[in-house]
């Protein structure tokens, strides 16, 4: 009888066990099961924000050199300020130059007197020619004299004209309105012609240049054409990471493309009311374009096999499955899907390391949205 009941307990000890090592056994499979974060891919209005390097120009940006030869006598503009158009700007040393003015007036003057002189000779020898006191050929020597000296008077009023001009000269004025820039002479300073003063530059409107490949140039021009000109509005990042607060528009780019970087430049205009912007200052041009329908997946969704691109696509059993994609372009942690995928389809957002196919995920559903970057080239607007 003990000995029954000895066999009852053994049984029902090893029967609890067993259950129990059972059930440690299903919780350690359950706990075993990854749980990923997984997406969903689905077409979107997408705004493509493309960064580039931009030179900043002054819409109008001249070099101001001296046109005659002496010294600077009076300088009346400082660096850096504002000038009117016919403003003086610098003064030369104008006494030779007055002189010369003065003697190529007289030189005119002498020579208006000897022509009226020949041309009263000449009217006395037709007198006489016509009376036959003196031959013809004394008619036509006064008429020789006579043009000789009216040539001379032309001659006066090119010298008279040219003294004149180097005189002015030496008063150097604005062009344009403008900011003047270093003045590297002072008063006193023996001035040569050629000599460069100073530069002026109208900043009220200014032109950013930049640099776009092939692709991106062809990418733009569809997308302007399709939007009625609208993706011609850029914006101007500049060098603190604040954005200038007018936006610019695309108004030309180059004829043809650099042969050695396979680019073409483009320039845009920006109303500088301010004068914020200064010639020779740089900035990051923000050109954007529209693509309609865009199939985007994060490329921290993605991975690479010998130049391939891959995802993990998520089955309906829970298991995942790698894919192969081909992308239209990359930028700013994104993908832009040619072909491969479909909307609808749920991809491994992220934690790719150690997956492989046939595994079973706890799926985590997140949405893009919701994890763009503050700072992105992107903007969603899910359809």
């Amino acid at each position: 009888m003990k000995n029954y009941h000895l066999a009852v307990l053994l049984g029902i000890s090893f029967y609890t066990s067993s259950c129990t090592t059972q059930s440690k056994d299903t919780a350690e499979s359950k706990d075993s099961i990854l749980t990923i974060p997984v997406t969903v891919l689905k077409t979107q209005n997408t705004e493509l924000h493309r960064e580039y390097v931009g030179d900043i120009h002054a819409v109008k940006n001249v070099e101001i050199y001296a046109r005659v030869k002496g010294y600077l006598e009076e300088v009346y503009v400082d660096e850096g300020k504002e000038v009117k158009k016919g403003q003086i700007l610098f003064r030369i040393n104008s006494e030779e130059y007055a002189a010369e003015l003065a003697k190529a007036n007289a030189s005119l003057q002498s020579a208006i007197a000897d022509a009226k002189g020949a041309e009263l000779e000449m009217g006395r020898v037709k007198m006489l020619v016509e009376k036959n006191v003196v031959s013809k050929t004394e008619l036509d020597v006064a008429k020789a004299k006579y043009a000789a000296v009216t040539a001379r008077i032309e001659e006066a009023k090119s010298m008279k004209s040219n003294a004149a001009i180097l005189l002015a000269h030496t008063q150097i004025k604005a062009p344009f309105d403008g900011m003047i820039d270093r003045l590297p002479f002072k008063i006193g300073s023996l001035i040569n012609e050629g000599t460069l003063l100073t530069t002026l530059s109208d900043t009220k409107n200014v032109f950013a240049y930049f640099n776009v490949s092939e692709n991106e140039y062809l990418e733009y021009t569809k997308a302007k054409d399709a939007a009625s000109n609208q993706n011609a509005i850029v914006e101007l990042e500049l060098a603190d990471g604040s954005f200038f607060k007018h936006k610019g528009k695309i108004e030309t780019m180059e004829g043809a493309f650099d042969e050695g970087t396979g680019s073409i430049a483009f320039r845009a205009r920006f109303a500088n009311p301010e004068k914020l912007l200064k010639h020779g200052s740089t900035g990051t041009i923000r050109l954007t374009n529209t693509v309609e329908n865009a199939l985007l997946i994060p490329q921290k969704a993605a991975f690479e096999i010998q130049d391939k691109s891959f995802v993990y696509v998520l089955g309906k059993d829970n298991k995942i499955k790698t894919r192969s994609f081909v992308p239209k372009s990359r930028l700013s942690g994104y993908y832009i899907v040619k072909s491969g995928l479909e909307p609808g389809e749920t991809i491994i957002y992220e934690g790719l390391q150690g997956l492989k196919d046939g595994v079973t995920i706890n799926p985590k559903m997140i949405t893009l949205d919701s994890v763009k970057p503050e700072k992105s080239n992107i903007e969603l607007t899910a359809r």
